[in-house]
């Protein structure tokens, strides 16, 4: 445009540029109304992410539910270039999802399994940060049985620790997060190991003060010694400023046991916290020790699964429900949230166990390895076959209504899934 163009164009005079705020509606900003961003659906393969459940220094777990068996499972998703500035971070992932594949026990996590909360999340729900000696002698005797599974199939776990374990509904205990741990060779002769890469709270003396070799099924012993320290009085056998002054503290091997502890239990941690790792306790004369044999009664309420973090949901509940929403469009219908269940043809859902499934990957993200976060699985009172989305008869689509064959009540209308998971939720909290 030219200088003479520009000079020929007409303006606006000040007159009707202030007229022109009658166009402008100026409003306070506490008249504004927000409201929550509207969660889109997003399928990977056959599982519909839900929301964030918690990050690590490796990748971020989600939430996700296998459309088909209406499984719910959690996800662990990590991005190529973020492991890539992780020292030993690609191999750590790939050895973790090997060992994974062939790990079989009721206290070891599988690839696909199920956990509600860590235990260092329940010691931190409360003020005590401690559990009942009956509570910890459980999940104690537990991580005994997972660790003799291990050490049995030549693994070192070397990051045994409250945030390590994880728990179930049901209370059972699940040792987690192999990406430290070391196979043995199969042919080798003892259980050597040269490097570690634990928590520094929870390392023994032999690698507070930098021995080459050392035992590595030893080294687990210790841990799990500084785990029954640590849940049953809320301390640490050793303590300090920085790394170097812990290492120094572990390195003397110098600690005292609460008097409340009592002698068993108190005998029992210095059999496991014995510096010596030659004297140290193996899990045989852990399972013969007179604490862990003894029957403990209940003298304290047990500590609870604490609500989740983000929503306060002191049921856990699903977090995918929003997205189903978006998937197959169901809105909110009051009337169909009010039904009770009257029907023949309604579906009932039981909690149960999954069975372990596939790794799935995509061109930015990984997902390395997957636990469910609780199995639903659908059956119906007539006895049919659910459909892929729950749906009775055997050729119900997925997201169709249905209608009852009751001849009572012949105008009921169809009860899509969203409905019969958030009757299920209600149920469980009447």
């Amino acid at each position: 445009m030219s200088t003479g163009e520009i000079q020929n164009l007409d303006y606006l005079p000040e007159n009707e540029l202030m007229n022109m705020d009658a166009f402008i509606h100026r409003i306070d900003s506490t008249e504004v109304i927000y409201q929550p961003r509207r969660k889109r659906a997003k399928l990977v393969g056959k599982y519909l992410m839900g929301d964030l459940l918690g990050e690590g220094s490796y990748g971020k777990v989600k939430e996700m539910l296998d459309s088909e068996t209406l499984c719910r499972r959690a996800v662990k998703i990590l991005k190529k270039k973020k492991l890539r500035r992780i020292p030993n971070g690609e191999a750590n992932v790939k050895k973790e999802i090997e060992l994974l594949r062939r790990l079989r026990h009721k206290n070891v996590i599988q690839l696909v399994d199920y956990c509600v909360c860590g235990m260092q999340e329940m010691l931190d729900s409360v003020p005590e940060k401690r559990f009942p000696v009956f509570q910890a002698h459980g999940y104690f005797c537990q991580l005994i049985d997972g660790l003799e599974y291990l050490h049995s199939q030549g693994i070192v776990h070397k990051d045994i620790k409250p945030g390590n374990l994880l728990l179930t509904t049901d209370g059972a205990l699940k040792i987690s997060d192999l990406g430290v741990a070391e196979a043995l060779h199969p042919f080798a002769e003892d259980d050597t190991c040269r490097t570690s890469q634990g928590s520094p709270a929870f390392q023994p003396p032999e690698i507070a003060n930098g021995l080459d070799t050392f035992s590595g099924f030893k080294v687990d012993i210790w841990s799990a010694g500084v785990t029954l320290y640590n849940i049953t009085t809320s301390l640490y056998p050793f303590e300090g400023d920085n790394i170097y002054k812990l290492f120094e503290n572990i390195g003397k091997g110098e600690y005292s046991i609460p008097e409340e502890c009592g002698p068993l239990l108190s005998d029992l941690l210095k059999g496991m916290l014995e510096y010596d790792p030659e004297k140290r306790f193996s899990i045989q004369h852990i399972r013969q020790h007179n604490w862990v044999r003894k029957k403990h009664p209940p003298s304290e309420p047990p500590v609870p699964i604490p609500p989740s973090p983000e929503s306060r949901d002191p049921w856990r509940s699903m977090t995918v429900v929003p997205y189903l929403e978006d998937l197959h469009g169901y809105a909110d219908d009051e009337e169909e949230d009010d039904e009770l269940f009257d029907g023949e043809d309604d579906i009932i859902y039981t909690q149960d166990f999954t069975v372990p499934g596939q790794v799935l990957e995509d061109e930015t993200e990984q997902v390395v390895h997957t636990r469910s976060r609780g199995a639903l699985k659908p059956m119906c009172v007539n006895g049919t076959e659910p459909g892929p989305l729950g749906g009775c008869g055997g050729g119900s689509k997925p997201g169709a209504e249905r209608r009852s064959s009751s001849s009572s009540n012949p105008s009921r209308k169809g009860v899509s899934a969203v409905s019969r998971i958030r009757k299920l939720s209600a149920c469980k909290q009447q």
